[in-house]
């Protein structure tokens, strides 16, 4: 397929491209084919009309029509996967008059694309990182974890309290009515768990072996049976018994039963190794992530507000479905939130523009320095896998449909990010801190866009003067 591209303003291109008279030919008899299933000829099976014939009887321009209707979205595809274009948000197709035998089929696509980014620094930029420190309550948060593993329950002669246990028989109506799985036996029910509908552990605070009570609750509107969401209901309850959860005493003796060491101090010291090993994964991740946003900031990107929006329509797009493929009604979801769709548009739009800087600043670096991901590391990007999921088999497929350039692109973009990672200059987060709050000549915009003043008399931490 031929394509040429035209830049247009505000992040849009124009795609014109030229389907080959073979191929638009071959999208004519897969539109026969179809229109030979509804028809019923002397002498043939139904679907088995020959194509040529199928033309003949409703015409070149009926099965053309057809062939566009089918084939379009196909070819539109195509032509952007040959032209390299990414779209965003909704396509403008133009479509010329039908050809004649021997023909080409013309169209032209008009589509948003991710903006242009003019680099700033980018390498060596110097980014606050934290210095992982295990606390001692996240250690003791581990023990105490471990505790209520191997906690024993014992019956008490007393008033149930939070963090008790309590044994009891329920029976639920609502409207006066019984309702399916609204009554039990013998549950056992931890107070201040929060497993329950609300208000009902909390009635249940101060109750001893052999009270009655009778709690109302109300359903939540999101209740996973939904024959009860929104619901009014009473329970009539028999609190059978109340137990105490009795910890083992924190001991060698507890650390060998609970684990394989032989000591509390090897516990902990391998507890405190697991904690500082998460907070360093988490730390190098914070790390990778100011240094991007620090090369993004120095970056200059226009994101035109059709762009941002057609990116948050996206965004949100796909979360709705994914919520429909969770057994949640997207319609319903919208309705119970603030403004609606509209709400929830404006709520990711911040997101759809931060991503987009993002992009494009990785883009220009990718540029800059001249990175091509190599098989391997597309291959690794896939990971492991076998059979038909064996990466070599994969990346084979999006080949032959002419997706690998999406995978391409994503190896790219992150080969970007790890360029201006690797050359930058860890500094700690006190000074990050300080630099941030000082003013600077490019501060000199409100959140709104307007100009801010800058300060009369500098405030102590916030000196500014040309050439610092």
């Amino acid at each position: 397929m031929k394509t040429t591209v035209t830049e247009l303003p505000d992040s849009r291109v124009r795609v014109e491209a030229a389907v080959p008279p073979e191929q638009l030919e071959q999208g004519m008899e897969r539109a026969a084919r179809d229109l030979a299933n509804e028809m019923r000829l002397p002498g043939f099976r139904k679907g088995k009309v020959p194509a040529q014939l199928v033309i003949q009887r409703v015409g070149r321009e009926a099965v053309a029509e057809q062939a566009l209707r089918s084939s379009l979205p196909g070819w539109y595809e195509e032509a952007l996967r040959d032209a390299n274009v990414r779209p965003i948000g909704e396509p403008k197709l133009d479509v010329a008059n039908l050809p004649g035998p021997g023909e080409e089929l013309t169209f032209s696509v008009e589509i948003g694309v991710r903006p242009a980014a003019t680099l700033g620094d980018y390498r060596g930029l110097e980014v606050g990182r934290a210095e992982p420190e295990v606390p001692e309550e996240a250690i003791q948060a581990e023990l105490d974890r471990l505790r209520e593993g191997f906690a024993s329950l014992v019956p008490v002669d007393r008033p149930a309290a939070q963090g008790d246990l309590v044994s009891l028989d329920y029976k639920g109506t609502v409207d006066g009515e019984p309702f399916e799985g609204g009554e039990g036996r013998d549950q056992l029910v931890e107070l201040g768990s929060q497993t329950l509908v609300e208000g009902f552990e909390e009635a249940l605070v101060g109750a001893a072996a052999g009270d009655e009570r009778r709690i109302d609750v109300t359903f939540p509107e999101d209740y996973r049976a939904e024959h009860l969401a929104g619901k009014d209901a009473s329970f009539e309850v028999t609190v059978k018994e109340v137990r105490e959860k009795e910890l083992p005493e924190l001991n060698d003796e507890f650390a060998a039963e609970a684990s394989e060491f032989d000591t509390l101090a090897e516990l902990r010291e391998e507890i405190a190794a697991r904690v500082r090993e998460a907070l360093e994964r988490r730390a190098e991740e914070s790390f990778r992530e100011a240094a991007v946003d620090a090369a993004v900031d120095a970056a200059t990107v226009q994101i035109p507000e059709p762009i941002a929006k057609a990116r948050a329509e996206d965004s949100l797009d796909r979360f709705l479905h994914n919520l429909s493929h969770q057994g949640v009604d997207p319609e319903a979801f919208m309705n119970v939130q603030e403004g609606g769709r509209d709400g929830m548009l404006a709520g990711v739009m911040e997101d759809a523009e931060r991503s987009l800087r993002r992009e494009a600043t990785l883009a220009a670096v990718a540029e800059a320095e001249a990175i091509e991901p190599t098989d391997e590391e597309l291959l690794e990007a896939l990971g492991p896998g076998e059979g038909a999921n064996d990466p070599k088999r994969l990346l084979d497929r999006l080949r032959q449909s002419g997706r690998d350039e999406l995978l391409r692109e994503e190896v790219r973009l992150r080969k970007a990010a790890d360029v201006i990672v690797e050359s930058a200059k860890p500094i700690p987060m006190e000074q990050a801190a300080a630099r941030e709050a000082i003013w600077t000549p490019d501060k000199d915009t409100d959140p709104g866009g307007g100009a801010a003043e800058a300060p009369e008399q500098a405030e102590p931490g916030k000196l500014w003067t040309p050439g610092s």
